[in-house]
C-alpha cells in the first residue's frame, strides 16, 4: 500500500496567504500601468509614446515597492515590455547599463569585498568599537560625524558610502552577529545603515563639495543669471545651522523609531582592544587594500584637476586589487548585490532619462505652473509648495542628476516668476537635491548601495524614507527659515 504524503492544515494555510499577497503585489503594479495606458485620457500636449511609457515606467517603480518577484527580475520584465511593444528601441533601453555613477556603485561592493576579505574593515571596525563602542548610538554619531568631515574633501555620497562607511558598518555588524538578510539584522546591522543613509543627507547638503550634483546646480543657476555671490562661503552659511541641527537629531531619531536589539555594551571597548591584539601586525593584503584605497581617494578629491573621473579612478584601484590578487574574478562575480542593482537601477535611470527627453518632466512642470498661477498667493506660500512638489517628485526619478537635469532650471524659472529671492532660490534647490536622496532605496547612489547590503527590508526602506524626509523637511524649513532671514536671503 502506497503512503500518502500529509501536508499539515497550517502549511496550506501559509502557503495560500503567501500565494494570496504575491498575486495583490502583482495585480497593483499592473492594474496601474494599464489603467494608465488604456483608460486615462492622454494629454495633448504629450505624445503616445512618451503616455506609454509613463505607464510602464509607473508600473515598474509599483513592482519595485511591492516586489512581486524580486527587484532585477522585475526590471527586466517592464524593460523586455518597452521592447516588444517598441516603446524604447533597444538603445535607448539600456542606455542607463552605460550611466557612470552606476558602474561607480557596482565597483563599490567590489572595494566593500576586499575591505572584508582583507580583514582591514574589521580592524577600521574594531578601531572605531574601541574609541565609541559603549553605545550603538555612538557609534552611529562617530561614523555621521565622521563622513560629515570627509565630505569636504571627497565629493561624492556614492564614493564615500561605498568605498569607506559601508565596509565598516559591515565589519561592526559582523562583530556584532548581526547578518543581512536575517532575523539578526535588527541587533545593530540595519540601525546603523539607516542612521548612515539619513545622516548623508545633511553630510552632501553641508558643503558644497560634499557631491557633484551641488556644483551642477549652481551651474544651472548661472544659466538663468542667478549668480550667488563668494559661492564656497554663502553656501557654508546658509547650511551650517540647518544641516549640523538635523546632522545632530537624525542618528538619534533613527534610534527612537528603528532601534537596535543591542543598544549598550561597555565591554565592547575592551573586547575590541583583544581583538585588535590577536589580529597582529597588518598584513600584506591590508597594506595593498589602505593604500590601493587611499590613492583612489586621493583621485576622487583631486580628480577634478587632474582630469581623471571618478570612475576612472575606481577602474585604476579595482584593476590594482586584481592584478596584485587581493580580489579574484570570483569574488568580484559572487557580489549578487552589485549586479542586482545594475540590473533594476540601470533599467529605471534608462526610463527616467526616456521620459525626460519625450517631455513628460516638462508637462508635468507646466502642469504645477499652471495650478500656481490659478491659486493667486504670495511667494512665500509658492516657494513652500514648489519645494514640496520638486521634493516628492523624486519617486519618480533614479538618482539626483536625472533629476536636477530634468527638473532644476525649470523649477529655478518658477520660482523666480514667483518673484523669490534668486539667491534663495538656487540654493534650496540645492539642497533639496540632497535631502531627497534618502527617500528611497532607486533615490541615489548611495540608498542602493546600502539597499544592496541586505540589512534593511524594502518597506522598511521606504517607510524611514518618507518619515525622515518629512522631519527633515520640517528641521530644514523652520530653522532654516529663522537662519536664511537672519542672513539676509529674504
Amino acid at each position: 500500500m502506497s503512503e500518502i504524503s500529509y501536508i499539515p492544515t497550517h502549511s496550506r494555510r501559509s502557503s495560500m496567504k503567501f500565494l494570496s499577497a504575491k498575486l495583490i503585489s502583482l495585480a497593483i503594479p499592473v492594474a496601474i500601468g494599464l489603467n494608465v495606458y488604456f483608460v486615462i485620457p492622454k494629454p495633448t500636449e504629450v505624445s503616445k509614446q512618451a503616455w506609454r511609457l509613463l505607464a510602464i515606467f509607473l508600473t515598474t517603480i509599483a513592482g519595485l515597492m511591492l516586489q512581486p518577484v524580486p527587484l532585477g527580475a522585475w526590471s527586466i520584465v517592464c524593460l523586455t515590455v518597452s521592447l516588444v511593444t517598441k516603446i524604447q528601441s533597444f538603445k535607448d533601453a539600456f542606455e542607463g547599463f552605460t550611466n557612470q555613477a552606476i558602474w561607480l556603485m557596482v565597483i563599490s561592493f567590489f572595494f566593500s569585498r576586499g575591505f572584508v576579505k582583507t580583514g582591514l574593515g574589521d580592524r577600521m571596525g574594531m578601531y572605531l568599537v574601541r574609541w565609541l563602542g559603549k553605545s550603538t548610538l555612538g557609534l552611529a554619531y562617530g561614523l555621521a560625524i565622521g563622513e560629515a568631515l570627509i565630505s569636504i574633501v571627497m565629493p561624492s555620497a556614492t564614493a564615500r558610502a561605498g568605498g569607506v562607511f559601508l565596509p565598516i558598518i559591515l565589519s561592526l555588524a559582523t562583530a556584532s552577529e548581526s547578518s543581512p538578510e536575517h532575523r539578526s539584522a535588527r541587533k545593530i546591522g540595519a540601525f546603523l545603515i539607516q542612521s548612515q543613509l539619513q545622516s548623508s543627507s545633511s553630510s552632501n547638503a553641508l558643503f558644497l563639495t560634499g557631491d557633484p550634483q551641488n556644483m551642477l546646480c549652481m551651474k544651472l543657476a548661472e544659466s538663468l543669471r542667478v549668480k550667488v555671490k563668494s559661492l564656497w562661503v554663502t553656501w557654508l552659511k546658509a547650511s551650517c545651522i540647518p544641516a549640523i541641527s538635523s546632522l545632530m537629531l537624525t542618528p538619534f531619531i533613527i534610534y527612537m523609531i528603528f532601534p537596535p536589539e543591542i543598544k549598550r555594551n561597555p565591554d565592547a571597548p575592551i573586547m575590541a582592544k583583544q581583538k585588535l591584539e590577536q589580529m597582529g601586525h597588518i598584513k600584506r593584503n591590508e597594506w595593498i587594500m589602505m593604500v590601493t584605497m587611499l590613492v583612489v581617494v586621493t583621485l576622487w578629491i583631486f580628480g577634478e584637476w587632474l582630469h581623471i573621473s571618478s570612475i576612472n579612478a575606481a577602474m585604476v584601484g579595482l584593476s590594482v586589487l586584481l592584478m596584485l590578487d587581493v580580489l579574484s574574478w570570483d569574488d568580484c562575480l559572487s557580489e549578487k548585490s552589485a549586479w542586482d542593482i545594475l540590473a533594476w537601477f540601470a533599467v529605471l535611470l534608462g526610463m527616467a532619462n526616456q521620459l525626460s527627453a519625450l517631455g513628460i518632466v516638462q508637462w508635468l512642470s507646466k502642469c504645477v505652473a499652471s495650478f500656481l498661477k490659478s491659486l493667486s498667493v504670495g511667494w512665500h506660500v509658492e516657494l513652500l509648495i514648489l519645494q514640496c512638489f520638486y521634493f516628492f517628485i523624486h519617486y519618480m526619478f533614479a538618482g539626483q542628476t536625472t533629476h536636477i537635469g530634468a527638473l532644476y532650471s525649470a523649477f529655478l524659472s518658477m520660482h523666480l516668476k514667483a518673484k523669490v529671492p534668486g539667491s534663495l532660490s538656487a540654493l534650496l534647490l540645492a539642497y533639496n537635491a540632497d535631502l531627497f536622496g534618502a527617500l528611497t532605496h532607486y533615490s541615489s547612489g548611495q540608498a542602493a548601495i546600502y539597499y544592496g547590503a541586505g540589512y534593511v527590508k524594502l518597506e522598511h526602506f521606504f517607510m524611514l524614507g518618507i518619515l525622515m524626509s518629512l522631519i527633515n523637511l520640517t528641521i530644514w524649513g523652520l530653522i532654516g527659515a529663522l537662519w536664511w532671514k537672519v542672513l539676509g536671503l529674504y
